[in-house]
């Protein structure tokens, strides 16, 4: 099994020699987001897919844990013998402590989402730092393990909360495009599934999120989404596992199948 513990050390290394490719520059405010998704992709330093010839696939929950939804995806995960990876908030970690603790001791991979899931867009340098380490904090209190996955809240990057996740020792994932479930909207069940099924392919990283006030719609999708997806010969793995079939990934993580 992969542990975050395993990842940790090796995530640093590369991605600190990663930074010394380039001049650290500290403001205290975030510049507005001024490469594109090529640039990124290309040095490896954001994930929103990986391209492979193996039916491998991630799927990716948000904004949790819930003391409710996040317990029925943990058992419907169980029970098609699927790994996953749970972008957690810290506030919500310290809540529910066993929920993520749960996660990972049935194999799946946790990921930092922030603290209290501010906007992004224009966050100030020394919030986000707090933001990253507080939630850094709260999942090694309820694991004894830190991740090494970041996802910022609304999918919001650039050059500055690139780089402070890398400081802390982090690699930036995002999410297929053709893959969004949009799912926190409630869009209805059939929905959800209907852009889950319909562009499954190799190597994508779907979005959903396993705290959305009052909807139950991303269990339900789910309990089609996985026999289906089985059906068709996919594999579903962690973010980590997932980076594995994926040589540019080898640069800033190292895991095994």
């Amino acid at each position: 099994m992969i542990t975050m513990k395993k990842l940790s050390t090796v995530i640093w290394l590369t991605l600190s020699l990663s930074l010394c490719l380039n001049e650290h520059v500290v403001a205290d405010h975030v510049p507005s987001a001024s490469k594109g998704r090529d640039y990124y992709e290309e040095r490896g330093e954001i994930v929103w897919e990986v391209p492979t010839p193996s039916k491998v696939i991630a799927l990716t929950f948000d904004d949790g844990p819930d003391a409710h939804t996040t317990v029925e995806i943990l058992d419907l995960l169980k029970q098609y013998g699927a790994k996953a990876t749970f972008f957690v908030v810290g506030n919500r970690v310290e809540k529910h402590p066993d929920i993520v603790a749960r996660e990972l001791h049935e194999g799946h991979e946790i990921g930092n989402h922030s603290y209290t899931h501010p906007p992004f867009h224009n966050i100030n340098a020394s919030k986000l730092t707090s933001e990253l380490n507080r939630t850094q904090e709260a999942i090694f209190k309820a694991t004894g393990s830190k991740t090494v996955l970041f996802r910022p809240p609304g999918g919001s990057y650039n050059e500055s909360i690139v780089r402070t996740s890398k400081d802390i020792g982090m690699l930036t994932v995002l999410w297929s495009w053709h893959q969004d479930t949009l799912d926190w909207r409630k869009p209805g069940v059939n929905r959800i599934v209907k852009k889950v099924l319909d562009n499954a392919h190799n190597g994508d990283i779907v979005l959903m999120h396993d705290f959305v006030p009052t909807s139950t719609q991303t269990v339900e999708a789910l309990s089609v989404i996985l026999p289906e997806l089985q059906k068709r010969g996919f594999t579903f793995v962690t973010v980590s596992e997932l980076l594995s079939y994926h040589d540019k990934s080898h640069k800033f993580i190292e895991v095994n199948h």
